[in-house]
């Protein structure tokens, strides 16, 4: 596989959020870690209380880079209609998204600028962290420091980077499932996703809002790539979301397999 050299020159990150301050901040010190920094953060928050506020204007105080806080009142699970409103404003041509419960390896960012090219998106992978060493990672107050050796084999599997293994399984791992998908880790060309018209707002609640964005942008011809031993992520626990919209969202879903839609009428620019 030949690595185009038409990189982009200017990367946000886009990191979605709802009242859990802890984890934000842990997720944005290993933001600052990174290797290549991003030009700018953009917090998608889904409607938190005071806490985050508070806690976003001091690390805007103590940020390298600029941070945005993109916030919108608390109406329920809607992810779909924050990330649409911080994608619309980010400064950068290309777009790294995670949540704000996932901490990176350092050549986070890295891993994921080295495998762009045109017409492609980016999908990886995440590590879950046990309720234990979740825990143990939000009481670290400096320098983040994850044990993987605490993790089940198949854990520490995923937490390994290899460059050579990560461009050869770019375009082979799990070819033919193209549902699998993590929001928690994916990254975007911004003039693709503005050219479906970005997430479906027409799902609400959990479930099926990046599925659906990736069928979108493979029907207008764009590409999934998947990044495996490289942009290491790792998911610290929480509680499953509640999943009773799931089987409405999958309905959306399936309409825009089958019928191979490109735009959300209801996405970035309202009709």
């Amino acid at each position: 596989m030949s690595i185009s050299s038409d990189k982009p020159k200017t990367v946000s990150i886009l990191i979605s959020t709802y009242n859990w301050p802890e984890a934000l901040e842990r997720c944005v010190q290993t933001v600052w870690a990174q290797d290549r920094l991003p030009d700018e953060i953009l917090i998608a928050d889904d409607g938190s209380k005071e806490p985050t506020k508070r806690l976003i204007e001091r690390l805007k105080q103590e940020s390298p880079v600029p941070i945005v806080h993109v916030w919108h009142p608390d109406e329920g699970f809607r992810l779909s209609v924050i990330r649409n409103k911080a994608i619309a404003i980010a400064s950068s041509e290309y777009i790294i998204q995670i949540d704000g419960d996932i901490l990176l390896d350092p050549h986070f960012i890295k891993d994921h600028l080295s495998l762009v090219e045109p017409n492609y998106f980016l999908c990886g992978s995440r590590v879950w962290v046990s309720k234990e060493q979740s825990q143990e990672l939000l009481e670290q107050k400096s320098t983040i420091k994850v044990q993987r050796h605490k993790f089940p084999l198949p854990f520490i599997l995923n937490s390994l980077r290899s460059g050579i293994l990560s461009r050869f399984l770019a375009d082979r791992y799990k070819k033919n499932k193209p549902r699998i998908l993590r929001g928690c880790n994916m990254s975007f060309w911004k003039k693709d996703l503005l050219a479906v018209n970005g997430y479906n707002e027409a799902i609400q609640g959990w479930g099926s809002e990046d599925a659906e964005l990736a069928f979108r942008l493979m029907n207008t011809g764009v590409k999934k790539r998947f990044l495996k031993f490289a942009a290491v992520a790792y998911h610290l626990y929480h509680k499953e979301n509640n999943k009773e919209n799931l089987p409405e969202n999958d309905k959306i879903l399936e309409d825009t397999i089958t019928t191979k839609k490109v735009w959300a009428k209801e996405g970035i620019v309202k009709q």
